[in-house]
Protein backbone atom coordinates (compact mmCIF):
# COMPACT_ATOMS: atom_id res chain seq x y z
CA UNK A 1 0.00 0.00 0.00
CA UNK A 2 1.68 3.33 -1.13
CA UNK A 3 1.31 5.68 2.24
CA UNK A 4 -0.87 8.87 0.76
CA UNK A 5 1.13 12.50 0.95
CA UNK A 6 -0.71 15.46 3.00
CA UNK A 7 -2.42 16.46 -0.15
CA UNK A 8 -3.79 12.57 -0.86
CA UNK A 9 -7.44 12.77 -0.29
CA UNK A 10 -8.33 10.11 2.48
CA UNK A 11 -11.24 6.91 2.32
CA UNK A 12 -14.16 8.30 4.36
CA UNK A 13 -15.75 5.92 6.33
CA UNK A 14 -19.62 4.99 6.33
CA UNK A 15 -21.72 7.97 8.14
CA UNK A 16 -22.95 7.25 11.99
CA UNK A 17 -26.43 6.98 12.37
CA UNK A 18 -28.72 7.16 15.70
CA UNK A 19 -29.13 3.31 16.23
CA UNK A 20 -25.97 2.41 14.88
CA UNK A 21 -23.28 0.39 17.03
CA UNK A 22 -20.24 2.42 18.79
CA UNK A 23 -17.28 0.17 19.80
CA UNK A 24 -15.69 1.75 22.80
CA UNK A 25 -11.41 0.73 23.04
CA UNK A 26 -8.75 1.98 25.54
CA UNK A 27 -5.62 1.69 23.28
CA UNK A 28 -3.76 3.52 26.44
CA UNK A 29 -4.43 4.40 29.92
CA UNK A 30 -6.53 2.46 32.60
CA UNK A 31 -9.77 3.49 32.86
CA UNK A 32 -12.57 3.46 35.54
CA UNK A 33 -15.49 1.71 35.54
CA UNK A 34 -17.81 4.54 36.77
CA UNK A 35 -16.86 6.83 33.75
CA UNK A 36 -17.33 4.22 31.64
CA UNK A 37 -21.35 3.65 32.48
CA UNK A 38 -21.37 7.57 32.84
CA UNK A 39 -20.01 7.46 29.09
CA UNK A 40 -22.13 4.90 27.66
CA UNK A 41 -25.44 5.80 28.76
CA UNK A 42 -24.63 9.33 27.30
CA UNK A 43 -24.25 7.65 23.95
CA UNK A 44 -27.29 5.42 24.84
CA UNK A 45 -29.22 8.72 24.91
CA UNK A 46 -28.21 10.44 22.03
CA UNK A 47 -29.58 7.19 20.27
CA UNK A 48 -26.26 4.66 20.00
CA UNK A 49 -25.70 1.26 20.95
CA UNK A 50 -22.61 1.23 23.15
CA UNK A 51 -20.32 -2.05 22.90
CA UNK A 52 -16.78 -3.03 24.36
CA UNK A 53 -15.07 -6.24 25.70
CA UNK A 54 -14.89 -6.45 29.22
CA UNK A 55 -10.87 -6.80 28.70
CA UNK A 56 -11.04 -2.88 28.31
CA UNK A 57 -11.02 -2.64 31.92
CA UNK A 58 -7.62 -5.02 32.53
CA UNK A 59 -4.98 -3.11 34.00
CA UNK A 60 -1.11 -3.27 33.73
CA UNK A 61 0.72 -0.71 35.69
CA UNK A 62 -0.85 2.57 33.97
CA UNK A 63 -1.99 1.02 30.99
CA UNK A 64 -5.31 -0.31 29.80
CA UNK A 65 -4.51 -4.26 30.12
CA UNK A 66 -0.76 -5.81 28.08
CA UNK A 67 0.06 -4.43 24.58
CA UNK A 68 -1.12 -7.08 22.81
CA UNK A 69 -4.70 -6.98 24.16
CA UNK A 70 -5.07 -3.00 23.22
CA UNK A 71 -3.69 -4.15 19.61
CA UNK A 72 -5.99 -7.07 19.50
CA UNK A 73 -8.70 -5.09 20.66
CA UNK A 74 -8.48 -2.01 18.44
CA UNK A 75 -8.45 -4.51 15.66
CA UNK A 76 -11.20 -6.43 16.16
CA UNK A 77 -13.31 -3.41 16.73
CA UNK A 78 -12.16 -2.85 12.98
CA UNK A 79 -13.04 -5.93 12.12
CA UNK A 80 -16.15 -5.94 13.18
CA UNK A 81 -19.44 -5.73 11.07
CA UNK A 82 -21.61 -4.57 13.17
CA UNK A 83 -19.58 -1.85 14.61
CA UNK A 84 -20.12 1.39 12.80
CA UNK A 85 -17.70 3.78 15.07
CA UNK A 86 -14.68 3.27 17.59
CA UNK A 87 -14.66 5.56 19.99
CA UNK A 88 -11.63 6.00 22.32
CA UNK A 89 -12.76 5.55 26.01
CA UNK A 90 -9.85 8.15 27.21
CA UNK A 91 -6.01 8.99 26.39
CA UNK A 92 -3.18 9.20 29.02
CA UNK A 93 -0.22 7.47 27.99
CA UNK A 94 0.69 4.19 26.02
CA UNK A 95 -0.95 4.79 22.52
CA UNK A 96 2.69 4.37 20.95
CA UNK A 97 3.10 0.69 22.19
CA UNK A 98 0.33 -0.01 19.45
CA UNK A 99 2.22 1.32 16.35
CA UNK A 100 4.27 -1.76 15.44
CA UNK A 101 1.85 -4.51 16.72
CA UNK A 102 -1.27 -2.95 14.07
CA UNK A 103 -1.82 -4.23 10.36
CA UNK A 104 -2.54 -0.77 8.42
CA UNK A 105 -3.54 -2.96 5.62
CA UNK A 106 -5.37 -4.88 7.50
CA UNK A 107 -7.50 -2.40 9.25
CA UNK A 108 -7.36 -0.53 6.08
CA UNK A 109 -9.37 -3.02 4.61
CA UNK A 110 -12.40 -1.70 7.16
CA UNK A 111 -12.65 1.83 7.54
CA UNK A 112 -14.69 3.28 10.36
CA UNK A 113 -15.15 6.59 12.11
CA UNK A 114 -12.36 6.72 15.17
CA UNK A 115 -12.52 9.52 17.70
CA UNK A 116 -10.12 10.38 19.83
CA UNK A 117 -7.51 13.23 21.35
CA UNK A 118 -4.46 13.53 23.48
CA UNK A 119 -2.36 10.42 23.72
CA UNK A 120 -4.44 9.12 20.96
CA UNK A 121 -2.99 11.88 18.47
CA UNK A 122 -0.63 8.94 18.36
CA UNK A 123 -3.38 6.53 16.38
CA UNK A 124 -4.70 9.20 14.58
CA UNK A 125 -1.63 10.37 12.94
CA UNK A 126 -1.13 6.54 12.15
CA UNK A 127 -4.74 5.96 10.94
CA UNK A 128 -4.15 9.24 8.31
CA UNK A 129 -0.56 8.47 6.78
CA UNK A 130 -0.35 4.40 7.14
CA UNK A 131 -4.22 3.47 6.94
CA UNK A 132 -5.12 6.52 4.61
CA UNK A 133 -8.72 7.17 5.79
CA UNK A 134 -10.12 10.14 7.52
CA UNK A 135 -9.52 10.39 11.88
CA UNK A 136 -11.57 12.45 14.21
CA UNK A 137 -10.25 14.56 16.64
CA UNK A 138 -12.89 14.88 19.39
CA UNK A 139 -14.65 13.55 22.24
CA UNK A 140 -13.53 10.12 24.12
CA UNK A 141 -16.44 8.36 26.40
CA UNK A 142 -15.11 8.33 30.10
CA UNK A 143 -13.75 11.83 29.50
CA UNK A 144 -16.22 13.79 27.47
CA UNK A 145 -19.54 12.26 27.04
CA UNK A 146 -19.16 11.20 30.94
CA UNK A 147 -19.97 15.04 31.61
CA UNK A 148 -23.25 17.21 31.10
CA UNK A 149 -21.74 19.73 29.17
CA UNK A 150 -18.45 17.69 27.71
CA UNK A 151 -19.76 17.28 24.13
CA UNK A 152 -20.28 19.84 21.02
CA UNK A 153 -23.35 18.17 19.58
CA UNK A 154 -23.42 20.43 16.67
CA UNK A 155 -19.68 19.26 15.13
CA UNK A 156 -20.31 16.01 16.23
CA UNK A 157 -23.45 15.78 13.88
CA UNK A 158 -21.93 17.16 11.17
CA UNK A 159 -18.72 15.39 11.62
CA UNK A 160 -19.86 11.91 11.85
CA UNK A 161 -22.83 12.35 9.92
CA UNK A 162 -21.45 13.62 6.54
CA UNK A 163 -22.35 16.88 6.42
CA UNK A 164 -20.08 19.27 3.82
CA UNK A 165 -19.29 23.23 3.97
CA UNK A 166 -19.87 23.65 7.53
CA UNK A 167 -18.14 25.69 10.45
CA UNK A 168 -16.32 24.74 13.16
CA UNK A 169 -15.96 28.37 14.70
CA UNK A 170 -20.02 29.27 14.61
CA UNK A 171 -20.65 29.02 18.17
CA UNK A 172 -20.39 32.99 19.64
CA UNK A 173 -18.45 31.86 23.03
CA UNK A 174 -16.45 29.66 21.04
CA UNK A 175 -13.22 31.83 22.04
CA UNK A 176 -11.25 31.70 19.10
CA UNK A 177 -9.45 34.45 18.13
CA UNK A 178 -6.98 35.52 15.34
CA UNK A 179 -2.92 35.39 15.55
CA UNK A 180 -2.18 36.06 12.17
CA UNK A 181 -4.20 37.44 9.26
CA UNK A 182 -4.47 35.12 6.00
CA UNK A 183 -6.87 32.62 4.21
CA UNK A 184 -5.88 29.21 3.29
CA UNK A 185 -7.28 25.58 1.74
CA UNK A 186 -6.16 22.96 2.29
CA UNK A 187 -5.95 19.20 4.33
CA UNK A 188 -6.68 19.53 8.17
CA UNK A 189 -4.31 17.24 10.08
CA UNK A 190 -2.75 17.52 13.53
CA UNK A 191 -3.49 17.16 17.19
CA UNK A 192 -2.36 17.49 20.76
CA UNK A 193 1.35 18.84 20.56
CA UNK A 194 4.06 16.53 22.59
CA UNK A 195 2.45 14.07 20.75
CA UNK A 196 3.54 15.22 17.38
CA UNK A 197 6.80 16.41 18.38
CA UNK A 198 7.07 12.91 19.90
CA UNK A 199 6.82 11.61 16.16
CA UNK A 200 9.46 13.22 15.41
CA UNK A 201 12.28 11.01 13.77
CA UNK A 202 10.38 7.83 14.41
CA UNK A 203 9.08 5.56 11.39
CA UNK A 204 5.35 7.11 11.69
CA UNK A 205 6.78 10.80 11.50
CA UNK A 206 3.88 13.39 11.25
CA UNK A 207 3.28 14.68 7.13
CA UNK A 208 2.08 18.28 7.58
CA UNK A 209 3.11 19.89 4.66
CA UNK A 210 0.70 21.28 2.41
CA UNK A 211 -2.08 20.95 5.57
CA UNK A 212 -3.87 22.90 7.48
CA UNK A 213 -2.08 22.28 11.06
CA UNK A 214 -4.06 21.55 14.34
CA UNK A 215 -2.26 21.80 17.42
CA UNK A 216 -3.25 21.71 20.69
CA UNK A 217 -1.95 20.51 24.39
CA UNK A 218 -2.77 21.00 28.19
CA UNK A 219 -0.46 21.32 31.52
CA UNK A 220 2.61 22.55 29.72
CA UNK A 221 4.36 25.69 30.66
CA UNK A 222 4.62 28.18 28.29
CA UNK A 223 8.34 28.02 27.91
CA UNK A 224 7.57 24.10 27.03
CA UNK A 225 5.03 25.35 24.19
CA UNK A 226 7.84 27.08 22.95
CA UNK A 227 10.34 24.55 22.64
CA UNK A 228 8.28 21.97 21.16
CA UNK A 229 7.02 24.68 18.67
CA UNK A 230 11.02 25.32 17.67
CA UNK A 231 11.40 21.62 17.50
CA UNK A 232 8.92 21.69 15.38
CA UNK A 233 10.06 24.42 12.93
CA UNK A 234 13.74 23.09 13.49
CA UNK A 235 12.74 19.63 12.23
CA UNK A 236 10.97 21.45 9.38
CA UNK A 237 7.37 20.49 10.03
CA UNK A 238 6.54 24.09 9.63
CA UNK A 239 7.61 24.48 6.33
CA UNK A 240 4.78 24.48 3.76
CA UNK A 241 1.97 24.25 6.32
CA UNK A 242 -0.72 26.56 4.55
CA UNK A 243 -2.27 27.54 8.04
CA UNK A 244 -2.50 26.74 11.59
CA UNK A 245 -4.93 26.86 14.27
CA UNK A 246 -4.33 26.35 17.58
CA UNK A 247 -6.77 25.12 20.50
CA UNK A 248 -7.45 26.06 23.57
CA UNK A 249 -4.73 25.22 25.57
CA UNK A 250 -6.20 24.31 28.73
CA UNK A 251 -3.96 25.57 31.96
CA UNK A 252 -0.72 26.30 29.85
CA UNK A 253 0.41 29.13 32.47
CA UNK A 254 3.67 29.95 33.73
CA UNK A 255 1.53 31.44 36.88
CA UNK A 256 -1.55 32.84 37.53
CA UNK A 257 0.37 36.43 37.27
CA UNK A 258 2.41 35.89 34.47
CA UNK A 259 2.84 39.48 32.17
CA UNK A 260 2.38 38.31 28.89
CA UNK A 261 -0.06 35.43 27.30
CA UNK A 262 0.75 32.57 25.98
CA UNK A 263 -0.81 34.02 22.54
CA UNK A 264 2.29 36.10 22.69
CA UNK A 265 4.73 33.78 23.03
CA UNK A 266 3.30 30.90 19.94
CA UNK A 267 3.06 34.41 17.86
CA UNK A 268 6.63 35.10 17.93
CA UNK A 269 7.43 31.50 16.37
CA UNK A 270 4.78 31.66 13.70
CA UNK A 271 3.98 34.91 12.80
CA UNK A 272 6.77 35.21 10.32
CA UNK A 273 5.79 32.42 8.25
CA UNK A 274 3.12 34.00 6.41
CA UNK A 275 0.42 32.01 7.02
CA UNK A 276 -3.31 32.92 8.56
CA UNK A 277 -2.90 31.70 12.69
CA UNK A 278 -5.61 31.28 15.20
CA UNK A 279 -5.99 30.41 18.64
CA UNK A 280 -8.51 29.40 21.05
CA UNK A 281 -10.41 26.66 18.99
CA UNK A 282 -11.82 24.21 21.50
CA UNK A 283 -11.21 20.83 20.63
CA UNK A 284 -9.17 18.10 22.56
CA UNK A 285 -8.50 19.12 26.12
CA UNK A 286 -10.85 21.78 26.54
CA UNK A 287 -13.35 23.43 29.19
CA UNK A 288 -16.31 22.27 27.80
CA UNK A 289 -18.19 21.30 24.61
CA UNK A 290 -15.42 19.30 22.91
CA UNK A 291 -15.63 20.04 19.33
CA UNK A 292 -15.42 17.35 16.68
CA UNK A 293 -12.55 17.82 13.93
CA UNK A 294 -12.28 15.81 10.99
CA UNK A 295 -8.68 15.21 10.17
CA UNK A 296 -7.90 14.18 6.32
CA UNK A 297 -10.34 16.56 4.65
CA UNK A 298 -10.16 19.23 3.29
CA UNK A 299 -10.83 22.81 4.97
CA UNK A 300 -10.83 26.41 4.59
CA UNK A 301 -9.21 28.65 7.41
CA UNK A 302 -9.96 32.75 7.13
CA UNK A 303 -8.16 35.10 9.95
CA UNK A 304 -9.07 38.73 9.19
CA UNK A 305 -8.71 40.22 12.83
CA UNK A 306 -11.30 39.17 15.01
CA UNK A 307 -13.09 37.52 12.41
CA UNK A 308 -12.26 33.66 12.41
CA UNK A 309 -13.38 30.91 10.37
CA UNK A 310 -12.36 27.51 9.88
CA UNK A 311 -14.65 25.61 7.46
CA UNK A 312 -15.08 21.97 6.61
CA UNK A 313 -15.22 22.23 2.74
CA UNK A 314 -16.19 18.37 2.05
CA UNK A 315 -17.71 15.83 4.65
CA UNK A 316 -15.59 13.16 6.30
CA UNK A 317 -17.89 10.28 6.14
CA UNK A 318 -19.70 8.66 3.19
CA UNK A 319 -23.25 7.34 2.76
CA UNK A 320 -23.72 4.14 4.22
Amino acid sequence: MTPPTAQTPRVKPPALRPGDTVGIVAPASSIKRELLEKGCQALRQLGYRPFYFDSILDQDGYFAGSVDRRAMELEDMFAREEIRAILCARGGYGANYLLDKLDPSKIARHPKIFVGYSDITTLLTWLLDSAGFVAFHGPMVTKDFALPDGVDLASWEAATGGLMDWDATTTADSGVEGLVDGAAEAILYGGCLSLLVAALGTPYDIRTQGTILFIEEVNARPYQIDRMLMQLKLAGKLDGVKGIVFGEMLDCVQTKDQGYRLQQVVQRIVSGLGIPVAYGLRSGHVTRKNITLPMGVRAALSVNGADVKLKILESATAPG
